[in-house]
């Protein structure tokens, strides 16, 4: 943590989506906040700003980091690392240009900061140039394990956090090394999850979540549901403790 500026960085979970799991010191961060940062669409508000919105001060600056692509490119195209590579750096250059005078700036971060979340593209840039707090939130596949009360994992198992998005060979490997998994960034790839479980044999045990701790939450065993685009708020769990009574 460097002191080159009296301003200071906040990466703030805002959890799984509903506002009441915010923890009290994100909650005390937002509300001495200067300026908050947050990541969304253009022309949206974002996940992380939705769950905060009743709890920002009337005189806070909001400073929205619009991505330039989501979905339209796919993630190992050239132009899509290019793209958002040169937007990370960017934004982090607007973040800085507000710890250098001085401010308080919190960004959003949907679920948990570090964990698998767009701030930590800030976190990296910026974390040796000014000072820096991290305040961890509840992560997605929490929240939604909760929602189904699902035990998950006992005594010796093993977790594994898979991405939907990896070589359906590759998943369905490591779904067959696991005794638990959760499989996030489910979207378009859900026929492929399907696919690559069932080669794993364990595409009875996978229950679908989606929208975690939301008022319009739901969940349903995978086996049963169509093959339809999945929200972006959804995760596939695979529960292990298989001795379980």
């Amino acid at each position: 943590m460097s002191t080159s500026s009296s301003g200071q960085l906040i990466g703030v979970g805002t959890g799984p989506g509903d506002p009441e799991l915010l923890t009290i010191k994100a909650v005390r961060a937002l509300e001495r906040a200067d300026v908050v940062a947050y990541f969304a669409k253009q022309g949206k508000n974002g996940n992380g700003r939705t769950i905060v919105g009743d709890l920002l001060r009337a005189d806070v600056t909001l400073l929205p980091l619009y991505y330039p692509v989501t979905t339209e490119i796919d993630k190992d195209a050239p132009g899509y690392i290019s793209q958002i590579t040169a937007f990370y750096d960017a934004s982090a250059e607007l973040v800085a240009a507000r710890l250098r005078e001085g401010k308080t700036v919190a960004v959003l971060s949907e679920g948990d900061p570090l964990f698998y979340g767009s701030y930590m593209h800030l976190h990296v840039r910026l974390a040796n140039r000014f000072p820096t707090e991290v305040i961890p939130g509840v992560t997605a596949m929490s929240g939604c394990w909760s929602l189904a009360g699902l035990p998950m994992v006992q005594g010796d198992d093993v977790l594994s956090v898979l991405p939907g998005t990896m070589a359906e060979a590759e998943l369905a490997r490591r779904l067959g090394d696991t005794q638990a998994a959760v499989i996030m960034k489910v979207g378009r790839n859900l026929p492929k999850i399907r696919r690559a479980l069932d080669a794993a044999g364990r595409l009875n045990d996978a229950i679908y979540v989606e929208r975690g701790t939301m008022a319009n939450g739901a969940m349903t065993p995978l086996a049963g549901r169509d093959d339809a685009e999945a929200p972006y708020f959804s995760l596939v769990l695979v529960p292990g403790w298989e001795g379980r009574p």
